[in-house]
C-alpha cells in the first residue's frame, strides 16, 4: 500500500511541496518555523475552500468561472449589512453570506440544468454580473475598517488552539468534503456523472440535478468565503478576489482535478492549493517579484495538464464504466 501512495498524485505533489520549502528554507530557514508555516496554511485556507468548491462543480464535468464574483458579491452584501446594522450577530451574518452565496451558485446550476447552456458561457455571463451588481450596490465606494463592527472584523481572526478561526474553517470543510466524497451517495454521483454521464443515466441518476447541487454547494462556499475575506482584510471594493477564479482553477488542475471530469481527491486538491499559497509567500521572502507567480503557476498548470493527460491514458477512480459494445 504504501509503494501504491509513492506512485500516487498525491506523493508526487507532497514531494514538490516539500522540496519548495527546503530551497527556500536553505536561504531564509525562519520561513519553515511552525508559526510560519501556520501562517501560510492561514493565508492559503480561502483559496482551499473555495478550490473545493470548484472541485465538485468540475468532477461533474463542468466548470464555474463565476466563483470568485460569487465571494466578491457576497462579501459586498455583509459589509454594506455590517455597516447597516452593527450591532447583527456574526451568526446572522455567516447565514446571510452562505444563503446569498447558494443562491447566485443555484442560479447558475438552474441555467445549466433547465436551459442546457453550456457551463462555460452561462458563468462567464454571471461572473460580469455579479461584478457589475457589486458596483451598482456600493456605488463604487469602498467599505473600510473603521466602518465595520469589531466583532465583523475579529471573527476569522479569532485565535483556537494555537490556529485562526479562518484555519480551522478551511480545516472542517475539508474532512467535511472528504466524508462527502467518498462516503455518501452524492459524492459517488459527482464522480459518475463527470466520469460517464450516459451510463450515470442508465443507472438512475439525473445528469441535471447533480451539476445544479454541485453549483449550489460551490456557491455555499463562495459566499461563506466571501464574509471571511472581508473579515481578514477589513475591506471592501467593487474587485475583491480579482481573478482569483484563475488560482482556484489552477489549484483544481496542480491538484489532479481532471477538467474532463469524474477524477481527483480531496487531498490531491488540498496540495495543489498548498503549492500555490507557498510559492505565492515564499517568493516575496526571496526576493523574487510577485509577478513571477503567474508565470510559475502557469508552467504548473501546463505541467499539471500534461501529466493528466497522460495519467488518464489508464483508468483513475471511476464509479461507472460504460460497458464497451463488440463492433
Amino acid at each position: 500500500m504504501f509503494k501504491r501512495f509513492l506512485a500516487s498524485r498525491e506523493a508526487i505533489l507532497l514531494g514538490a511541496v516539500l522540496i519548495l520549502l527546503a530551497l527556500v528554507a536553505i536561504r531564509f530557514p525562519a520561513f519553515i518555523a511552525p508559526a510560519n508555516l501556520a501562517n501560510v496554511f492561514n493565508d492559503t485556507s480561502p483559496l482551499i475552500i473555495l478550490a473545493l468548491g470548484q472541485m465538485i462543480v468540475i468532477l461533474t464535468k463542468c466548470i464555474d468561472l463565476s466563483i470568485a464574483a460569487n465571494l466578491a458579491l457576497c462579501g459586498m452584501v455583509v459589509a454594506i449589512l455590517n455597516v447597516a446594522h452593527p450591532d447583527l450577530p456574526v451568526i446572522v451574518t455567516l447565514v446571510v453570506a452562505t444563503g446569498l452565496g447558494t443562491i447566485l451558485g443555484a442560479i447558475n446550476g438552474l441555467l445549466v440544468w433547465k436551459l442546457t447552456i453550456p457551463p462555460i458561457v452561462v458563468t462567464l455571463g454571471t461572473m460580469t454580473i455579479y461584478r457589475g451588481t457589486i458596483f451598482l450596490i456600493s456605488n463604487g465606494k469602498w467599505v473600510n475598517s473603521h466602518e465595520m463592527s469589531a466583532p465583523f472584523k475579529a471573527f476569522s481572526r479569532q485565535i483556537l488552539l494555537g490556529l485562526p478561526v479562518l484555519s480551522w474553517i478551511a480545516l472542517a470543510v475539508v474532512a467535511t468534503f472528504a466524508v462527502l466524497l467518498t462516503r455518501t451517495t452524492l459524492g459517488r454521483a459527482f464522480y459518475a456523472v463527470g466520469g460517464n454521464p450516459h451510463a450515470a443515466v442508465y443507472a438512475g441518476l439525473n445528469v441535471g440535478r447533480t451539476q445544479f447541487l454541485a453549483f449550489a454547494i460551490a456557491g455555499a462556499l463562495a459566499g461563506l468565503t466571501g464574509y471571511l475575506w472581508v473579515s481578514r482584510y477589513a475591506v471592501a471594493y467593487v474587485d475583491i478576489a480579482g481573478g482569483f477564479e484563475l488560482d482556484v482553477i489552477a489549484a483544481c488542475v496542480i491538484g489532479g482535478i481532471a477538467i474532463s471530469g469524474g477524477i481527483g481527491s480531496v487531498g490531491g486538491l488540498v496540495l495543489g492549493a498548498l503549492f500555490l499559497g507557498v510559492i505565492k509567500n515564499a517568493l516575496p521572502v526571496v526576493n523574487i517579484s510577485p509577478f513571477w507567480q503567474l508565470a510559475i503557476s502557469g508552467a504548473a498548470i501546463v505541467i499539471a495538464v500534461a501529466f493528466n493527460a497522460r495519467s488518464s491514458r489508464t483508468k483513475g477512480r471511476i464509479i461507472l464504466k460504460s460497458a464497451e459494445v463488440a463492433a
